[in-house]
């Protein structure tokens, strides 16, 4: 089966790939979690092989799971989802116990699977949608059950958004408005309104960049993703598209292209330091000293793409 993905989908993996320094205060606000973002985040795959009924395995395309590496290690899944529909449960299901699978850990009789804490967030939401969901497993060793929080991104104002640095919610903050596009696009006055929203959002972000606590490579990311969600959610509303985008778009001054230049730099290092953590666990694998499951669950991939990675590296 081929990979299904949406416009909010990729831009959901790309934030949280390209600015992973966001990803933590949302994690807080779903989890009600105390990181201070001095934490390291390391992302996993996001395709996982789902094996079915008949023995084949299907491709499956995760929106983020990654691990929180603190004072503890955790794992998180989180997904984004632009309407809610009854399978949600179960693709959280398939997702989180593939997860665990990839990272679970055989030791003599006993095999320990970690299911990562999951959460969603709904682009969309009415008062249907629930807070919370739970999966319930029912094992011959008793019941368990455990939640799954729900982020509705309706409940958040764009005061709140920057008050708790839920930056990583701001490109898709245009389905708050959703509703009335054709109002917009009629009423020059009320998309007057609209656009000096997101001119005042555009100010907040070049003034969090001037401070220090935005770099000018994730501000032009969420600027950018942000035009990208337009497109799609307003495609056919060109006042409105080209509204936003007039404010939240714009070239990029060369200085902005050198600070941009410099944090690709400093990215690319890091995914360095990972590129190097693979290599020495290729050596060691390779001597004998460690085996091909600890290296992959020690390097954060599955057994799998460890080993593509090392067949690549020995091409």
């Amino acid at each position: 089966m081929d990979l299904v993905s949406t416009p909010y989908d990729d831009v959901f993996r790309t934030l949280l790939n390209d600015c992973r320094s966001l990803i933590i205060p949302l994690i807080n606000e779903a989890f009600g979690e105390h990181y201070t973002g001095e934490e390291t985040v390391l992302p996993a795959p996001e395709i996982h092989f789902m094996n079915q009924s008949d023995g084949e395995e299907e491709k499956r395309i995760t929106d983020s799971s990654f691990t929180i590496r603190g004072a503890v290690e955790k794992d998180y899944l989180l997904e984004c989802q632009s309407t809610a529909d009854n399978s949600m449960l179960v693709r959280i299901f398939e997702y989180a116990t593939q997860i665990g699978l990839d990272r679970s850990v055989a030791e003599g009789d006993r095999l320990t699977v970690t299911i990562p804490h999951s959460a969603i967030l709904f682009l969309r939401s009415n008062r249907n949608t629930p807070d919370g969901m739970e999966i319930e497993l029912r094992t011959p060793g008793g019941n368990v059950i455990f939640t799954v929080p729900v982020i509705k991104l309706a409940f958040y104002t764009v005061e709140e958004i920057f008050e708790k640095k839920l930056l990583l919610l701001l490109p898709f903050y245009i389905f708050v408005y959703e509703k009335r596009f054709q109002e917009y696009e009629k009423n020059p006055a009320m998309l007057e309104t609209l656009v000096a929203e997101y001119e005042g959002i555009a100010k907040r972000l070049e003034k969090l960049q001037e401070t220090g606590e935005l770099t000018t490579y994730t501000r032009k990311i969420l600027q950018e993703m942000t035009g990208k969600v337009v497109e799609h959610l307003a495609v056919k509303y060109d006042r409105v598209r080209e509204g936003v985008k007039s404010v939240m778009g714009g070239k990029v001054l060369d200085y902005e292209a050198k600070t941009i230049w410099m944090d690709g730099v400093k990215h690319g290092m890091d995914d360095g330091i990972k590129e190097g953590i693979f290599y020495t666990l290729f050596d060691l694998v390779g001597k004998d000293l460690l085996s091909v499951e600890d290296a992959a669950s020690q390097a954060g991939v599955s057994k799998e793409d460890f080993v593509k990675k090392m067949r690549e590296r020995n091409k």
